[in-house]
């Protein structure tokens, strides 16, 4: 049985960490034994969804650096055969240390962003880059979520194609579809237009373009709910105001599992200006909704494309965006086809990981 150490920042309530649970919850005990490290253990939305049966270790730390030898020790002290981190930062400090940890564990890094994006706006971009460059092919493997993201790994920072796989982030469908209320979801143009959308409220979600394509729509009659908290809440509710959308725009803080109130709605709008491969917009395919979206640099168009009831945008701009909600509210919609959903299916990831894990831990 191989032993396999999870290292996460928190678990508070991102794309990531629901990931990471998920892969907990479906992993066979019986092949693994599973631990999970916290960064910072506080506020831990998801703790619940962790199995019982999973070693839990709060690091305790609100700093990475002061982290990093607690996760040294915790290392050490489990010995596993594999240690699997994710998102960004914390997998460069992580694979940093490979050199001070056992010598034959191995390491996987989950990638959860377009790194490029990512680093766009830090000063010191080419000590970023050159970081990434140094240290990311020490990994025995790198997960990414989308073509996309690991064509940027690959041609930008240096990383061996043959250590990337691609593995999309799952969905689970018999957890979603539990939680919903049986509802009709075609829906005949020029009724009210129910929009919803779910993120954190960070600026790379691009909730400016959407408050701003909302201001376009007055002739509409449209209302959109937003699911999620962060840094730009206090900014998001002022260009609210700004704007004349208080009785447009709900702001309904963050949902853990926000799956009854998507199929409620009757499409998600993503308003992204990259994303890694959007949790959110699998969920709300199998919530059966339509989906409208910025072609956002990552995995959405990987999603969407050629998924009837679905609309891109011509541009990652607010006037793209509030033609391409026109044009979704003025054709017919019948619902979701299921079978989009049969390749991220739960089972089918789980197996993906577990089959990468045994290859990189080698003999048993």
């Amino acid at each position: 049985m191989r032993t396999v150490l999870f290292v996460v920042p928190t678990l508070k309530g991102g794309g990531a960490e629901r990931v990471i649970v998920t892969l907990l919850r479906h992993l066979d005990p019986a092949r693994f034994r599973l631990a999970l490290a916290v960064v910072d253990g506080s506020n831990p939305v998801y703790r619940a969804d962790v199995p019982a049966g999973v070693e839990f270790v709060d690091l305790g730390a609100t700093r990475l650096r002061s982290a990093l030898p607690k996760l040294w020790r915790v290392v050490w002290r489990v010995r596993p055969h594999l240690v699997f981190s994710t998102i960004s930062y914390l997998n460069l400090a992580l694979i940093a240390m490979k050199p001070i940890l056992p010598r034959r564990t191995a390491f996987i890094g989950r990638e959860s962003t377009i790194v490029t994006e990512l680093i766009k706006p830090f000063k010191l971009r080419a000590l970023w880059r050159a970081a990434y460059r140094a240290v990311y092919p020490r990994f025995d493997a790198v997960v990414c979520q989308s073509r996309y993201m690991q064509t940027d790994l690959v041609e930008t920072y240096g990383m061996p194609r043959e250590k990337t796989v691609v593995i999309n982030n799952p969905v689970d469908l018999t957890r979603v579809t539990a939680a919903l209320e049986t509802r009709s979801h075609s829906r005949s143009p020029g009724g009210p237009l129910r929009l919803v959308c779910a993120g954190r409220l960070y600026p790379v979600k691009g909730y400016d373009l959407l408050l701003d394509a909302l201001a376009q729509l007055g002739d509409l009659d449209v209302s959109l709910t937003i699911f999620g908290d962060g840094p730009l809440r206090a900014e998001v509710e002022a260009r609210i105001a700004e704007l004349g959308l208080e009785r447009v725009v709900t702001l309904a803080g963050f949902h853990a599992n926000p799956f009854r109130e998507l199929a409620q709605a009757d499409a998600l709008v993503l308003s992204s200006r990259y994303e890694g491969f959007p949790n959110v917009v699998l969920e709300a395919l199998a919530c059966g909704i339509g989906v409208i979206s910025t072609p956002a640099i990552g995995g959405v168009s990987e999603i969407l494309e050629g998924v009837e009831g679905c609309v891109l945008a011509d541009a990652v701009s607010a006037e793209a965006l509030a033609a391409a909600i026109r044009a979704w509210a003025a054709r017919p919609f019948e619902g979701i086809d299921p079978a989009v959903l049969d390749k991220y299916e739960i089972g089918a990831i789980v197996a993906r990981y577990a089959a990468l894990f045994e290859r990189v831990c080698g003999a048993d």
